[in-house]
């Protein structure tokens, strides 16, 4: 569903992507984890048709980046840790926004809007412009209009940024619900402990390279560790 296909970004001599391949499948929630300036945002960029691979291919339900990036971004509920919201208008009026540019008809609209407000509680802020938000409410916004047009696959960049505990916690539950529909899902995060709770694969990035490739459990037997936590310091440490 969604594919990595060596993919390689370069800057002049500097490569933030070094020949990365992966996969995430329908019904299945993949973790990519790293340290700060591993290149996962460059390589979720990528994959989203936002950034032009130096080499390699990115998927999303069969559509190629290289070919036809609209089809692929139509499949695709995506969030970015700079994703902004139109500051004068509420999150209600931001869900219409990005409902109309999807096609979806006003009556499936007012439904699904009205569903998202009720999955991310957000029915006390609605109706306030976004720029009155705290941080959490406009991630939570913002986390909703991703979901918007119910898209088959989704690639979100550290989604529970600035989420306190229980918001945090309906998102993960999102995340699940949306996995027994079938869909693939790709999230990066610095919270190891989300990772290790929610994922059914990881794939540890360090220096643009995958280390590795593989479920929780897999990934920490091979670092002869007994955490993800520390698997994943023990696998940065022996790269570095």
């Amino acid at each position: 569903m969604i594919e990595a296909q060596g993919l390689t970004k370069r800057y002049g001599q500097v490569d933030a992507a070094k020949g990365v391949s992966f996969r995430v499948a329908p019904g299945e929630v993949v973790g990519l984890l790293g340290p700060n300036g591993a290149g996962k945002t460059t390589v979720l960029r990528m994959l989203a048709g936002i950034l032009t691979p130096t080499e390699g291919e990115a998927r999303v339900a069969g559509h190629a980046a290289s070919q036809d990036p609209f089809a692929l971004k139509r499949c695709l509920g995506f969030l970015s840790g700079d994703t902004a919201l139109y500051q004068r208008l509420t999150p209600r009026e931001v869900l219409r926004y990005f409902g109309r540019l999807n096609d979806i008809p006003e009556g499936a609209l007012d439904r699904r809007i009205e569903a998202l407000l009720d999955a991310f509680h957000m029915r006390g802020f609605a109706d306030r412009q976004c720029r009155t938000l705290s941080a959490g409410q406009k991630q939570r916004a913002n986390v909703s209009r991703a979901f918007l047009h119910d898209p088959p696959a989704f690639i979100l960049d550290e989604p529970t940024t600035a989420l306190d505990v229980v918001s945090g916690r309906f998102l993960l539950d999102a995340i699940r619900a949306e996995r027994a529909k079938g869909k693939a899902i790709l999230f990066s995060t610095h919270v190891l402990g989300d990772a290790e709770a929610l994922c059914d694969r990881v794939v540890l990035l360090h220096q643009g390279r995958v280390l590795d490739d593989g479920t929780v459990q897999d990934v920490i037997a091979r670092a002869g560790a007994h955490t993800l936590t520390d698997a994943f310091l023990a696998r940065i440490g022996a790269a570095a």
